[in-house]
């Protein structure tokens, strides 16, 4: 398909990123600036309301770091991929666009924090593994996979994937709440392209100010949490997807938003 590691492309509101390193897209500190530099630009892009983060391996999404480089890095240089694989997750929970990861293949380690740090997961059925095995390397996940675990499918549960490196398969994975979708194999494409278009019809401003709220509410006390959501609202009532959004259900049709 391509040489480069980070293939991007934008077409109708939907940014793409697809992980291109065979076989299993893993990573090392270059690919993952670039990454992150890639979701930045399309976070800035005003034609784009969904990023979609896709791999072209058959087999894998993506198995995290690199081991034969991280095995062969000084800790200062292990430490600097860390920094990197954050500053991408960072990228992700900073970015106004909803950024989704389509999963079809083994997702590990730092693989999975990666999809864990996206908003929405869909997932296909298949012969696959998702998992987090840094316990058996000596090491726990660094990329905000440890906290992002607990939210998504609980403490027990959490603990006991971290704690023995064991792996899921999609099933499990959509069952405890690690996956929003889970397809048929044969219908995977044509799903997954039908939910990013609808996706992508949505008022990114109205998405944009949830999705904020969701992050930025974890922790509040309830007080702090309804003035978020009060300050948030209010600045979307003169957007021009609310007047679209009001005068298209008086009008009994569909709205059309920017």
């Amino acid at each position: 398909m391509s040489d480069q590691h980070i293939i991007c492309s934008t077409k109708g509101g939907i940014g793409e990123i697809i992980l291109n390193r065979p076989p299993a897209n893993s990573y090392f500190e270059e690919l993952l600036e670039e990454l992150a530099q890639q979701i930045d630009i399309l976070s800035q892009s005003e034609d784009v309301k969904v990023i979609a983060i896709k791999s072209n391996s058959e087999k894998f999404f993506c198995a995290g770091a690199d081991i034969k480089i991280f095995a062969a890095n000084t800790s200062a240089q292990n430490k600097a991929m860390v920094v990197a694989a954050r500053q991408v997750t960072t990228a992700i929970t900073n970015s106004d666009k909803i950024v989704v990861a389509v999963i079809n293949g083994h997702t590990l380690g730092g693989g999975l924090e990666l999809a864990m740090a996206c908003d929405i997961r869909l997932a296909s059925e298949g012969d696959y593994l998702i998992g987090l095995p840094e316990v058996k390397l000596g090491l726990m996940p660094g990329n905000g996979g440890t906290l992002r675990l607990i939210d998504l499918i609980g403490m027990s549960r959490a603990k006991e994937i971290l704690l023995t490196g064991c792996n899921l398969t999609p099933q499990q994975s959509f069952d405890w709440g690690l996956f929003n979708r889970l397809y048929r194999k044969e219908e995977f494409e044509k799903e997954v392209g039908q939910y990013l278009s609808e996706l992508a019809l949505g008022p990114k401003h109205a998405m944009a100010a949830i999705k904020a709220f969701v992050s930025k509410s974890r922790g509040m006390t309830e007080k702090a949490a309804l003035s978020l959501e009060t300050k948030l609202v209010d600045e979307l009532y003169d957007t021009p997807d609310a007047i679209e959004g009001f005068k298209a259900f008086v009008e009994k049709r569909a709205p059309k938003f920017e």
